[in-house]
């Protein structure tokens, strides 16, 4: 067996890999930084941190830290307590808003095919799972997590290098309340790539939508959209790729129908709307053309019937307006109208550009309806998580590629600028001793492309070629081609070649083919089209073509390059507007296997990311800086002088915060506004320190306000136990007015118990209780109930390895609520009660079962909406489980019959597969609790605990766990009515001789229920041999010795 099988990966025995942070490398060069991350990825560790910037590689295969486990474990945790991972990453920019109270982002970065899609959806997962809300924040968290198939299936592609490649940009806000929840979203989406929806090259696909919509449409729908087989469609047989492993279409569409339905809320009618637009685009693409006295006719009538039905155009009118336009002419003073019949070359590239428009506007409408679905009025704050297609290099790179990486340059200058540029310029203002590092800024390479000054950048000299463009055609290229040679030719970053030219971007050289970029810039769609769509007998695609006409037509039209770089600086805007976090994603191979690393690809990655300098800039700089008045802010519960206020100066009572804490002199430089810490370490020092201020002083409030409830609540509690067995069950004497305490084990100081609840999880009720299995014979078991699930846990000797021998505890049963049937019981006075679940039913006795009882039937209500059904009768029946051997191996039922007796403590007889319970008579069965509420704080009086919150126990009121358990024994001595404490009224004993092993005294009685165990009565009094963080001790009892449990007596 593997150690991946053996170990978790957060376990301290697993084989280190590499280092966690390449700040801490002893080299820092591309070649040490790949071998490290090579190192990572080979051992399945995809995540390493640069301080506080997530490498990300692409492991092309589901990995097993995903879960709910690695969310709790990351959940308000520093970055240094656990491994690197993309949660931490999240639960830090959650937990930076709602104590800063600023807005966050994160922008992640890399190349097509490096996982950038899919890091995006942990983060909104991992802020879905760990903020709160009720049914309106979960139906927002429901819409941002599931409205990514329905983007993703419009939105995505296969390429030669990702075969789930995003083809549009995503900008995803989650808005939060105050108080945190997510109450609202927003999705910017830009750059979608629309020649796609036209032509592919050779391996790829179109969008995913048109695959899923061919595969999955039922009989009627196929037919009522003429749809058949992909390879008969011009616009989807042009690559000859149909499908893509590892992705099935149909289900897929099931699942994009859902979402349009459920997630977004779009009527039956809207959805198949957006099919007819869908199936109508790709019968518009089977309309070819001939030429016909040098003019465009189409080739064959018969392909117009169904576009134009499905368009919901007259048939003859769309031929029209593919084959002609009307072209205004200005004469004189006067302006007249001309048609103009198209050549083939033209009537093709007026069907594309129809095509590309419909799809290009559902999609937009697509995004609007999930943006409908979740937007909030009032923002407050908001997490924002970029997803855009990452840098492209093909073999032949067009216009698209160009946009695509314009955009990517503009973030790579963010990131020089938030974590390169910016960090040195704020050492040099705010007086700070360091020396500066030398990088490379890519402001030339984006000044180069967007400028509009003197020299004009790329797309200025592109519209300006467009503008004076007058018929589609490579005159216009050569032209374009001719004039960046002229103007930016001896920019040190271009250069031209005989087909285009070259841009020497931060991730490499690019060449681009400058054929159609001209076209493509104008993004030209004729009037003549939108006024046929405007004319549609479908109100859905008249309402996607709203434009004014009359009023555009006065105007210079705006171009595709105008567009892009209008957005992509607004996106640079609100990037800069939040706190800044970076993932940059690698790709470690093209064969998309896992465990293949091409150390070439992966160090040219490395390389152009920058991860060398941001390494020195790390080292050489301070993790944190943070103005004055914020510090102070946040630390001020650290010192009696700082809290509530400092009255002095602010530079004085950071210092005085510092020096508080011991942080050593060469840890902090104080600027002139700011301070900044050094080493990471220092920061988390002063976070746990918060921690625990605010921790305890939670304890203390949390620990008044129990007290302040517990007195109006136990009334309530004790009479809704009552009724659980009012006029059902006989009751014990000494349990009917019993105060109720909960945990009884004293889970916060047994972590070897709590492992096995969830760390958030609230504990109501625990106890060690009597479990009878098949045969009717008892052993011990810990009965913990929570909100969620009842845990039954033993222990077993551990039979090989270095704890051989040893005693451990063991998770023997855990029971969903929801799975629970039923509860049985006998109407006499009796411990022993039945839970009924499916699979097989567990028999326990407890002497404090109408305690769990009534928490039981309360949390199996909240679950599940519905009464927890109670038992009575004195012929139980129970399954048991399969397995075993002998005559007792098989599944069956066996039966307890109860019976009338003597005395209070039940007596058992067992008889093949019949247990009889003898037991005498107990209180009437319509007994209620008389006892009046004590008042004072009488050392008796128990602290009353419906629920324990399970989380490390320090600072203040930490101690009132042990108070508790004192508590506890006391509850059981009066349940059991067993011998008073020693020395309660009687002569004092006689002084016995020094023992030679600590001694200790029982509080009450104990039957052995295995052979190792000790018997004993209350006040024996035993040697302690052994004292096991278990809570099971090992000790002598008159010549014999034998386990029991510490929880059943006190050291003396």
């Amino acid at each position: 067996m593997g150690s991946k099988e053996r170990y978790h990966w957060l376990a301290q025995n697993v084989k280190v890999s590499g280092v966690d942070d390449m700040v801490l490398l002893s080299k820092i060069n591309e070649d040490a930084i790949t071998e490290n991350l090579k190192k990572r990825y080979m051992d399945d560790y995809i995540f390493t941190y640069i301080g506080p910037v997530l490498i990300s590689v692409n492991p092309f295969k589901q990995l097993p830290y995903f879960t709910d486990r690695e969310v709790e474990l990351y959940q308000g945790a520093a970055q240094y307590e656990n491994p690197p991972h993309i949660y931490a990453l999240a639960d830090n920019m959650y937990r930076n808003m709602m104590i800063d109270n600023e807005n966050q982002c994160v922008i992640i970065s890399g190349e097509s095919g490096a996982g950038k899609t899919v890091a995006a959806k942990f983060i909104m997962s991992y802020v879905s799972k760990v903020s709160g809300g009720g049914d309106k924040v979960q139906h927002v968290k429901d819409i941002i997590l599931q409205s990514n198939p329905l983007l993703e299936a419009f939105g995505n592609a296969k390429t030669v290098r990702n075969n789930n490649s995003s083809r549009f940009g995503k900008y995803f806000e989650i808005q939060f309340s105050r108080g945190g929840a997510p109450d609202g979203g927003k999705i910017s989406n830009f750059l979608l790539e629309k020649t796609r929806v036209v032509s592919q090259n050779p391996g790829e696909r179109s969008f995913h939508i048109y695959y899923q919509m061919l595969e999955g449409a039922s009989s009627e729908q196929r037919e009522n959209l003429g749809v058949t087989t992909p390879d008969y469609y011009f616009y989807l047989n042009q690559s000859g790729t149909y499908t893509v492993e590892d992705m099935n279409d149909k289900k897929e569409f099931l699942d994009t129908m859902e979402a349009m339905s459920v997630v977004v809320g779009l009527s039956v009618e809207e959805q198949d709307s957006v099919l007819q637009l869908v199936a109508g685009i790709l019968h518009l693409g089977n309309i070819s053309f001939r030429e016909e006295n040098n003019y465009a006719v189409v080739e064959s009538q018969d392909f117009l019937a169904f576009p134009a039905f499905l368009l919901g155009v007259p048939q003859d009118g769309l031929c029209s307006k593919l084959t002609s336009r009307m072209m205004d002419s200005k004469w004189g003073g006067t302006t007249e109208s001309i048609a103009v019949t198209l050549s083939t070359e033209q009537a093709c590239f007026s069907r594309d550009a129809l095509s590309k428009a419909l799809y290009t506007r559902l999609f937009d409408f697509l995004v609007d309806c999930v943006n409908k679905a979740i937007q909030k009025d009032q923002e407050e704050f908001n997490i924002g998580v970029l997803d855009i297609y990452g840098f492209e290099i093909f073999q032949r790179n067009g216009f698209e590629q160009f946009c695509i990486n314009f955009v990517n340059e503009k973030l790579q200058q963010i990131f020089i600028e938030l974590t390169l540029k910016a960090e040195q310029d704020e050492y040099v203002q705010e007086g700070i001793q360091w020396t500066p590092i030398e990088y490379f800024n890519n402001k030339v390479v984006c000044d180069l492309i967007e400028s509009k000054l003197n020299p004009l950048g790329l797309m200025s000299v592109l519209d300006d070629v467009c503008a004076t463009m007058h018929a589609k055609g490579e005159g216009a290229d050569q032209t374009l081609l001719q004039k960046l040679q002229g103007q930016i030719g001896s920019h040190e970053h271009f250069s031209s070649w005989n087909k285009g030219f070259i841009i020497h971007h931060y991730a490499g050289k690019v060449s681009y083919d400058v054929s159609g970029f001209c076209e493509r810039n104008r993004d030209v769609l004729f009037n003549d089209i939108i006024e046929l769509m405007q004319s549609s007998e479908f109100p859905f695609i008249r309402a996607l073509f709203t434009e004014n006409l009359e009023v555009e037509k006065r105007g210079r039209p705006s171009t595709a390059s105008s567009k892009i770089k209008k957005q992509a600086n607004s996106l640079v805007q609100t990037l800069m507007k939040c706190t800044p976090h970076y993932i940059r994603c690698i790709k470690p191979n093209e064969t998309k296997r896992p465990r293949d690393w091409e150390d070439n690809r992966a160090r040219h990655q490395v390389e152009y990311l920058g991860l060398r300098e941001n390494i020195r800039v790390r080292r050489a700089g301070y993790a944190y800086r943070r103005a004055f008045n914020k510090f102070l802010q946040r630390y001020a519960i650290l010192t009696k002088e700082t809290w509530p206020r400092w009255k002095g100066k602010e530079r004085q009572g950071v210092l005085h915060l510092l020096n508080s804490v011991h942080m050593d002199q060469d840890q902090f430089q104080l600027g002139k506004t700011k301070v900044f810490i050094k080493a990471p370490e220092s920061l988390f020092l002063l976070e746990e320190m918060r921690e625990r201020k605010y921790n305890g002083y939670a304890r203390v409030i949390q620990k008044a306000w129990r007290k302040h409830i517990a007195v109006r609540k136990y009334v309530k509690m004790r009479e809704e136990a009552s009724d659980v067995l009012l006029n059902k069950k006989e009751r014990r004497r000494n349990s009917i007015n019993r105060n109720f305490v909960g945990d009884y084990l004293g889970t916060e100081n047994h972590p070897e118990i709590r492992q096995f609840v969830g760390r958030r999880e609230r504990i109501d009720f625990a106890d060690v209780v009597v479990k009878f299995d098949r045969r009717f014979r008892t052993v011990k078991r810990d009965l913990i109930l929570t909100p969620k699930f009842l845990y039954l846990i033993g222990r077993e000797k551990v039979k090989q390895g270095p704890d051989k021998g040893q005693i451990q505890e063991v998770l023997k049963r855990k029971i969903e609520l929801n799975k629970i049937q039923s509860v049985s019981l006998s109407t006499l006075q009796d411990d022993f009660f039945i839970v009924h679940e499916e699979e097989y039913d567990s028999v326990l006795q407890s002497i404090f079962k109408t305690e769990f009882l009534s928490l039981l039937v309360k949390r199996y209500q909240e679950k599940t909406q519905k009464k927890l059904p109670l038992k009575f009768n004195n012929l139980l029946e129970f399954k048991v489980k399969k397995g075993g051997w002998g005559p007792f191996s098989s599944s069956g039922s066996r039966q307890i019959q109860f019976q009338d007796g003597q005395g209070d403590e039940a007596v058992l007889k067992p008889s093949g597969k019949v247990l009889q319970v003898s037991i005498g008579p107990g209180l009437p069965k319509n007994s209620i609790s008389t006892r009046v509420i004590e008042t004072s704080h009488s050392h008796l009086r128990p602290l009353i605990t419906v629920g324990v919150m399970l989380g490390p126990v320090s600072g203040p009121g930490a101690g009132s766990t042990n108070c508790s358990l004192v508590h506890c024994r006391l509850q059981r001595r009066r349940s059991k009515e067993v011998k008073p404490l020693p020395g309660s009224g009687r002569p004092k004993p006689a002084p016995k001789p020094k023992p030679r092993s600590p001694q200790c005294r029982a509080l009450y009685a104990y039957d052995a229920q295995d052979t190792d165990e000790l018997s004993f009565n209350s006040d024996d009094v035993m040697e302690i041999l052994t004292e096991d963080a278990s809570g099971w001790w090992f000790g002598r009892l008159r010549g014999r010795e034998g386990m029991f449990p510490g929880n059943y007596v006190e050291k003396i």
